[in-house]
């Protein structure tokens, strides 16, 4: 299987910023997409940003301009520039990413969460 192991999580204040980070390892063929997600309390997970294999990226409308997604293919690695925070920004953030095994089986794998707050 395929494990991530986040980082960079923290309290910040309004309009500051932060660099998450998210590792993966294991026998990994390919990787599809690469994304990061959040979520709050009673509230449903929601995609943040996504990077495909082929560098085509997407964001949610209320990131865009402030947050970066990119990531390292030789490393395995994603991150999230995350600039001008916002209160609203405050939730657990998880990376996600999508590919084939050496084996060829697919994976959808999540890490553990990070925790980012962002005071007023």
């Amino acid at each position: 299987q395929v494990q991530l192991v986040e980082s960079g999580g923290g309290l910040v204040q309004a309009g500051g910023s932060l660099r998450l980070s998210c590792a993966a390892s294991g026998i990994i063929w390919n990787i599809n997409t690469r994304g990061w997600y959040r979520q709050v309390p009673g509230k449903q997970r929601e995609l943040v940003a996504l990077i495909t294999e082929g560098g085509w990226t997407n964001y949610t409308d209320s990131v865009k301009g402030r947050f970066t997604i990119g990531s390292v293919n030789a490393e395995n690695t994603v991150y999230l520039q995350m600039n001008s925070l916002k209160p609203e920004d405050t939730a657990v953030y998880y990376c996600n990413v999508r590919g084939r095994l050496g084996t060829m089986r697919e994976f959808n794998s999540w890490g553990q969460g990070t925790q980012v707050s962002v005071s007023s």
